[in-house]
């Protein structure tokens, strides 16, 4: 590898006779500083005391005698200092949230370019006046209010200064405005000590005239690092900064560039891969640092992992393969990347949504589902997790309330905590959480689990800030005001990874690679809107006026990125560039435009291949599942053929025989859910339990107009009591369940319309509801009982001929209830509906000995259509009619009973 950045500025100053330790060195990083060390150990012969080395924002705050202040601690501060602004109407804190950043962000720009800010926000306040909404002459409050805030922008921003610097606190551009203005008193004061800069590239306004101050001192000394490749290509980005300074500073007019190189077009290999989609990418990274890790005595020592997408660490490290055993992680894990903040928030949400009913089902399965609180819940004398998620599904409770909660209480009343009685205010609420953080420290302490105990001490730091400040605040009322708060904390704040800093695999962002050379660079999610970033308007002032007063734009940002992209890769070695071939708005776009650079530059192309990497896919026709008939199962049928096939049983088995073995053989049903909106079973419930109770005082009756009379009348109290036994908890007078209850209403009323329409041209006898037949079958050669049992919806008689009548809530068309051909009966699940209705009539025949007769179905959803009758040959079904199915059932019987024939699944 080349010589290292680094180390060619301590030669260089070896070679000038710089006294190294006397030195003060200023870097864009407190990263690079650490390097800094390490090469200045190795570059010195005799022992001394470490010369000061300092990042570029510790230096300018000690310049300017300011401490930087918290995002969060801005953000309370330019609030409060907002709400004594004189305007007609102020936002509330939630809505502040929304604006205040952009605008904490644009007081920044302007302070770290040392913009006069009265000068730029009254011009911003003209603009606004300019290009509002409202045209007419006499503007609505709403206008006014918000032309109100833009002209009182600057008195807003000379009052939230002056209030930062009473407390010797700054932002960043305050901090570094400060100590432009106080860089006389400061020289004067300092030690003759040589001040050494390095490594910069894109300075603002303020840090340009420091380090400008700065080298009119004899002793000072600039070190660039840049590429004379790029310096002397005069539309290049990677140079844009640099060639700007070596024209317009005065000191250049006297002195060389220091730094300059000729690396980039030095003998390497580029290796550019297109893989889909972050997960991808992360295995790829995985497959790599083996390949480099074997080939190599010193493993991945001198190799940086730099990740342009940051998100993309944690399914990096899933990656990072065992043989690797040191790696040195520089970025951290935001706090709201973390299991544990998903925790509290689903705590926090839980509260939140609570209303008079009582906690919402959904808010509670989900915070009863984290693994910290069946962690909670496993080590308390009642597991509650489980009983109250069980319980919500059995009853289904759409809303938990205080009573039922009763039952579960706990010995440390952990309960009381999670869901309290009364409405809680913000400070309380971080107190719950608090004394959740110490349940969950006992449990993680007895495990000796220190990864969550310092998640956990994370986030008691988290909850202490916000305390402290909601304690001396009063405009943070509410609890969502607190989770906008709450969320913007966790953002910002970071789970830091503890490693050993100079050896090992070293992982980063781009930013960290700043003034740092490796052999290998492995760099992922190369792609546009990532790197470069792109385009982002997170700012009030408008494009051209950032031209104007040489604020950075999108341009400028674009540069800063091309710049560390091309400065990474031009002393390494071994290049992996590794982007996303599957554009995604949210994550980025195509291939980065600096990929596409490398692969148009001749200079370079010898060096460079381009791949599409994508995972193997083998593409195998995936057999159809079948369950052999083993000596167990073979028991297990004939015990169920023993307790009866019922007609549902066998249409499963019709529809796909490894249902019937789930369903009906291992009694694998499906899971209890929470009904927020009725399941079509549950509906049908309903219909056929009203319609019992409606009938069941006419049975052994003649139906006539006299008797039908009142039916009508008491199908909505049925109908209710109905939905009270089957859903116990919901209610029925507003949302879905109304809507619900109101269809069945309609459906059982235009049933009763058909049959007393019905009565007056025929005679109809009810003869029974939901009755219940069985009758043993004899299905040679098999020789152990076999029954058939099924419960008929209702019998009645019409005219003198039997009718057998089933009730579907769901869709039923004739041809469903149509046979032409016997064998489709068995093998078509379409059919099943008339494979039911014979099933029925075969039932009713055996035991009660009757002869020819109908059977139908009312199909609730087009009952306009009446009764649709099975039909053959015609609508009777005969005693030959039900030979022909008596064939059809034992051929299907002993099918399933067959040893031979196993269940074979069938494409649904």
């Amino acid at each position: 590898m080349h010589q290292s950045f680094l180390k060619y500025v301590l030669d260089d100053l070896q070679n000038k006779d710089v006294s190294i330790e006397a030195c003060t060195f200023i870097l864009p990083s407190k990263r690079s500083g650490t390097f800094l060390k390490k090469h200045i150990a190795t570059t010195l012969d005799k022992s001394c005391f470490s010369p000061e080395v300092l990042s570029i924002e510790d230096y300018v705050s000690q310049i300017a005698d300011i401490s930087s202040a918290t995002s969060i601690e801005l953000l309370l501060t330019l609030y409060n200092v907002y709400k004594k602004q004189p305007l007609e109407s102020h936002d509330d804190f939630n809505t502040f949230l929304k604006w205040g950043q952009t605008l904490l962000q644009d007081f920044n720009e302007i302070d770290r370019y040392l913009i006069p800010a009265d000068n730029i926000l009254n011009y911003l306040s003209a603009i606004k006046e300019l290009d509002h909404w409202s045209l007419q002459s006499n503007k609505t409050e709403l206008v006014q209010n918000y032309l109100q805030l833009w002209k009182g922008l600057e008195s807003l921003y000379n009052s939230f200064t002056m209030t930062l610097l009473k407390q010797k606190r700054g932002y960043q551009g305050l901090v570094y405005r400060e100590a432009v203005n106080k860089l006389a008193d400061y020289s004067k004061a300092m030690e003759d000590s040589p001040l050494v800069f390095i490594g910069f590239n894109a300075l603002n306004t303020a840090e340009s005239t420091i380090v400008q101050y700065f080298l009119k001192q004899p002793n000072c000394s600039i070190y660039w690092d840049i590429d004379s490749y790029f310096m002397e290509d005069s539309i290049h980005d990677a140079g844009l900064f640099i060639r700007n300074y070596k024209q317009q500073w005065p000191y250049y007019a006297t002195e060389n560039l220091l730094g300059v190189h000729s690396s980039f077009l030095s003998q390497k290999k580029i290796s550019i891969t297109g893989v889909p989609k972050s997960i991808s990418q992360a295995k790829y990274v995985g497959e790599l640092l083996q390949k480099i890790n074997g080939k190599s005595d010193d493993g991945l020592k001198n190799t940086a992992l730099v990740l342009a997408d940051e998100s993309l660490l944690n399914p990096v490290l899933q990656a990072i393969p065992q043989e690797v055993k040191e790696a040195n992680i520089t970025m951290g894990m935001p706090l709201n990347k973390t299991i544990l903040y998903s925790f509290f928030i689903s705590f926090l949400d839980l509260t939140i949504a609570k209303t008079q009913k009582g906690w919402f089902y959904k808010d509670v399965l989900a915070f009863l589902a984290s693994p910290y609180s069946i962690a909670i819940s496993t080590t308390e004398k009642v597991d509650f997790a489980k009983s109250i998620t069980h319980d919500i599904k059995k009853n289904n409770w759409l809303y938990l309330n205080t009573n039922q909660l009763s039952k579960y209480t706990s010995s440390k009343n952990i309960l009381e905590i999670i869901f309290p009685a009364e409405a809680i205010s913000p400070l309380e609420w971080i107190e719950h959480c608090i004394l959740l953080i110490h349940e969950l420290k006992r449990l993680f302490q007895a495990e000796k689990n220190t990864r969550e105990l310092e998640h956990l001490y994370r986030f008691y730091n988290l909850f202490n800030q916000l305390e402290q400040h909601l304690s001396s605040i009063s405009f943070i009322t509410n609890l969502k005001s607190l989770k906008t708060l709450f969320k913007q904390l966790a953002t910002t704040e970071a789970l830091d990874f503890i490693g050993e800093p100079l050896s090992g695999l070293q992982i980063m962002g781009m930013l960290e690679s700043r003034n740092l050379d490796f052999e290998t660079v492995i760099l992922t999610s190369v792609n546009e809107g990532i790197l470069p970033a792109g385009k982002s308007n997170n700012s009030f002032i408008p494009f051209d006026v950032k031209r104007e007063y040489g604020l950075p734009t999108y341009k400028e940002k674009d540069a800063i990125y091309t710049y560390h992209f091309y400065r990474l890769i031009a002393r390494a070695k071994n290049i992996y560039i590794i982007y996303n071939t599957e554009p995604d708005v949210l994550e980025g776009g195509e291939k980065s435009r600096l990929i596409s650079q490398l692969l148009t530059d001749d200079n370079i192309a010898k060096y460079v291949t381009h791949n599409i990497a994508s995972p193997e896919v083998k593409i195998t026709a995936s057999p159809l599942h079948e369950v052999g008939k083993t000596p167990l199962l073979l028991n297990e049928i004939k015990a169920f053929a023993a307790n009866g096939f019922s007609p549902t049983s066998l249409t499963n088995y019709i529809r796909n025989p490894l249902d019937f073995y789930k369903q009906n053989i291992l009694k694998i049903n499906d899971v209890i859910e929470v009904e927020e909106t009725m399941a079509a079973n549950t509906f049908g419930t309903i219909v056929h339990d009203s319609l019992e109770q409606l009938y069941q005082p006419l049975v052994g009756k003649v139906l006539d107009l006299e008797n039908t009379a009142k039916l009508a009348k008491s199908i909505p109290e049925i109908v209710r009591q109905k939905f009270h036994v089957v859903l116990h908890g919901v209610d029925i007078t507003k949302g879905k369940f109304l809507l619900v209850y109101n269809v069945i209403v309609k459906y059982l009323e235009n049933f009763i319309a058909l049959e007393r329409n019905q009565i007056q041209r025929h005679q109809i006898k009810l003869l029974g509801l939901e009755e219940k037949y069985e009758v043993q079958l004899d299905v040679p050669p098999l020789d152990y009982p076999i029954k058939l049992k099924g419960t008929l919806d209702r019998i009645d008689e019409v005219n003198g001929v039997i009718r057998i009548v089933d009730y579907k809530t769901g869709k039923v068309e004739p041809k469903n209830v149509k046979i032409t051909d016997w064998d489709q009966l068995i093998a078509d699940y379409d059919k099943s509906k008339a494979f039911q209705l014979l099933c029925y009539a075969y039932l009713y025949t055996k035991q009660k000995n009757a002869s020819d007769m109908q059977a139908g179905i009312y199909s609730f959803k087009n009952l306009s259509q009446g009764l649709l009758l099975f039909s053959a040959e015609g609508n009777t079904i005969t005693k030959e009619t039900l030979t022909l199915f008596e064939d059809a059932l034992q051929k299907l019987i002993l099918e399933i009973c067959s040893p031979s024939i196993p269940f074979i699944e069938k494409k649904v």
